[in-house]
């Protein structure tokens, strides 16, 4: 345990794996996919999920990663069960390529920072120019990715907890200031209404889809990335606990970005289903109309607010393949780092000009079933969309249901509680204990093979079961 390091601390691990959690899901996407959702129906559905589905998944993962002090892939074969490693192998696959289109879109974010403070609010009229500038993307996507494996190379305490110490508090100062900065806008009240009034009849079958996928993303399951977060946590830290205030604190930080964005996108008329446009198109034009001078403030701490969450997503992400290449190979953490780092960047490339720079690229794949809604004409994703499908969409949700599978009916609850115990005997026998039973051995695997399913049947053979 000494050679692979450690949290030094229970609330350096929360915080570090709240900030793997904490990302771009939650400040980016989730407030459009709340706007294309419906509103507060879609957020009363994301909370029921995140909780009674996601948290016994996120307990589970921890707990396989204490126990084993172990990798993704080394977990499984720690416990005996070599065949089931492919559920490791399939977290870092989803890990790598994550990582390579995250920086990316990370880079346009610390780009944006640039930009505004630059004063250059036209850059969200230019953003379709911006991202075809490949060299200029390129080189923030380097900057960003070098960050990330300086902060990685450091080690658990002295690199990921510290820096998590330093960015979560930061992120939240910065989310709360421009919250309550947003609230004094003149229509504020109507985004405040649209966002927590909610109108049960919208929920439909997509609207359930899409919250369960927003939440088990969010939420960094199935990707391996809390397997190897705890096993550097200790014997005797409570990780039923501190799983529910790893949840709290993604569900917070989501709620608040929502509760940021809405009075926005009301206070200046502009649409709540603009989808990840109304982040990089819209919100600069904005920005500018507030004031040269407060905008310019506003925005750029707007976007540091998505650097900054990416930043602790990426440091995650980036930990998952290290630890793999640390424990099965013996590679010291710092070559094993800046290797990996460089190999993941070069992977994500076709990604960076997928953007429209290189059109084959851009227009990379038909997928079945997919065709414009207005022409009728087969409509093309682009590389960058492709791998996300893949990776967010597909591999995610198959990891978590082996994951919920294999803790309940291969290693077996009594296991999984024993370890859960560890740090918490008051959980023996209690209402939670019999609930993380149930939901891992029916709920969880039920409703993951479902999601994972109506996405393979949707996005590669076309068929619509939903929606």
């Amino acid at each position: 345990m000494a050679a692979r390091g450690a949290f030094n601390s229970r609330l350096g691990f929360i915080l570090a794996a709240a900030g793997s959690a904490v990302g771009l899901g939650n400040i980016w996407s989730f407030p459009f996919k709340v706007g294309e959702g419906g509103g507060a129906a879609f957020l009363f559905v994301y909370l029921i999920f995140c909780f009674l589905i996601c948290y016994p998944v996120l307990v589970t993962e921890i707990a396989i990663g204490r126990k084993t002090q172990r990798n993704p892939v080394g977990a499984f074969k720690s416990l005996g069960f070599r065949r089931w490693s492919i559920i490791g192998y399939l977290g870092l696959a989803s890990g790598v390529l994550i990582l390579s289109f995250y920086n990316v879109v990370a880079a346009w974010s610390f780009g944006y920072v640039v930009e505004l403070i630059q004063g250059n609010f036209g850059i969200g009229k230019n953003f379709g120019t911006f991202i075809t500038d490949w060299v200029t993307v390129g080189l923030y996507g380097c900057i960003f990715m070098g960050a990330t494996a300086l902060i990685v190379s450091r080690g658990i305490s002295g690199g990921i907890e510290r820096a998590a110490k330093i960015l979560m508090p930061t992120l939240f100062l910065i989310i709360l200031g421009l919250l309550i900065y947003a609230l004094t806008l003149p229509g504020a009240m109507d985004g405040v209404k649209f966002y927590l009034v909610p109108d049960f009849s919208k929920i439909t079958g997509d609207v359930i889809y899409s919250a369960l996928g927003q939440a088990f993303f969010s939420l960094s399951l199935g990707m391996g990335a809390l397997i190897t977060y705890g096993s550097y946590v200790s014997k005797d830290q409570n990780i039923v606990s501190a799983g529910a205030m790893i949840t709290l604190a993604d569900v917070g930080i989501a709620f608040i970005a929502g509760f940021l964005m809405f009075p926005l996108v009301f206070s200046q008329n502009l649409g709540t289903d603009g989808g990840p446009g109304l982040i990089f198109e819209t919100l600069p034009g904005a920005f500018e109309a507030i004031g040269p001078v407060v905008g310019v403030v506003i925005g750029t701490l707007f976007f540091l607010l998505l650097s900054f969450a990416a930043l602790t997503s990426t440091v995650s992400l980036l930990e998952v393949p290290t630890s793999y290449v640390v424990d099965e190979h013996g590679v010291s953490r710092k070559k094993a780092v800046w290797s990996i780092a460089t190999v993941i960047f070069i992977i994500g490339i076709p990604s960076l000009l997928s953007a429209g720079t290189v059109e084959w690229l851009t227009n990379f794949i038909h997928l079945p079933g997919n065709f414009n809604a207005e022409t009728g004409e087969p409509a093309f994703t682009s590389f960058m969309d492709f791998v996300g499908i893949i990776a967010n969409d597909t591999f995610l949700p198959v990891g978590g249901f082996l994951i919920a599978v294999f803790a309940a009916w291969v290693w077996r609850k009594e296991n999984l509680n024993e370890e859960l115990a560890q740090g918490d005997e008051a959980i023996r026998g209690s209402l939670l204990q019999k609930y993380i039973d149930f939901a891992i051995s029916y709920i969880c695997p039920l409703m993951l093979g479902a999601i994972a399913v109506v996405t393979i049947l949707d996005r590669f053979l076309g068929i619509k079961l939903i929606g």
